[in-house]
């Protein structure tokens, strides 16, 4: 029986024939003789690093599948001129809306302010001129020095030089001759409530009462007491001792 394992000395697969053939034709080419198939399988054994030339089939070689292109990783942001330049506008507009917003709480607290500070002046100004207003419109001939230093001490600026002024070369000399006596009255309702009076504009350091005077004039020209009913506007102004009356008109 013969063995399995030997071969028919003279044959090998087609491939090592291939090999074989392949061989002869490239020592053909390089000018030198073809070795016996034994010689050419020890020499590929022994110089495993000696590049052989094969002839390609006529159908040419099967080309293996390229390999697929590694997706490249997203570059980071910082590296990115153009993200770069997107973080940066980014930031400048944040820092913007930052400075408007503290603008505006800044315009918005300062109005608060004012607001506050204006209805306090309104509150203030207009008890000055109810207890200015009486004062400053009335006289008595019998002592009108005491009348005016009273009513100069609540006038200011140059209403009061006018007041001075007027009072002196004017109000005294007639009063005194005819003895006048002029008793002025913030009017008050018949059923006894507020007195009239109304802040017409207010700010923190000025304001305009508006207010119905009643005034009751004796002297020797008038033989029965005359009432007169006026209104009177009185601009005031806060100092450094409270609100003063810094103008009057009369309506």
């Amino acid at each position: 029986m013969a063995n399995p394992t030997s071969r028919t000395r003279g044959t090998g697969s087609p491939a090592r024939r291939t090999m074989t053939a392949a061989a002869r034709a490239a020592a053909k080419r390089a000018g030198r003789p073809a070795r016996p198939d034994h010689a050419a399988r020890q020499d590929e054994e022994a110089a495993p690093g000696r590049t052989l030339l094969v002839e390609p089939p006529a159908d040419g070689w099967e080309d293996p599948p390229e390999p697929a292109p590694e997706p490249f990783e997203d570059a980071p942001e910082e590296s990115t001129p153009s993200r770069r330049t997107g973080r940066r506008v980014r930031t400048a507009v944040l820092g913007l809306v930052l400075v408007a917003a503290l603008v505006v709480t800044a315009v918005l607290g300062w109005q608060y302010r004012q607001g506050c500070q204006a209805e306090q002046a309104r509150g203030e100004a207009l008890a000055a001129a109810r207890k200015a207003a009486p004062v400053v419109l009335s006289y008595d001939y019998r002592h009108l020095d005491r009348d005016f230093t009273r009513a100069r001490a609540l006038l200011t600026g140059h209403f009061r030089e006018r007041y001075g002024r007027t009072t002196k070369t004017v109000v005294a000399p007639t009063a005194t001759k005819y003895h006048g006596v002029v008793t002025a009255t913030v009017a008050t309702p018949s059923d006894g409530g507020t007195p009239a009076a109304s802040v017409v504009s207010a700010t923190p350091d000025k304001a305009v009462v508006l207010l119905f005077v009643d005034q009751i004039t004796r002297s020797t020209q008038v033989p029965q007491p005359r009432l007169d009913l006026n209104r009177v506007r009185l601009t005031l102004t806060r100092t450094s001792d409270g609100w003063k009356v810094s103008g009057v008109d009369a309506l």
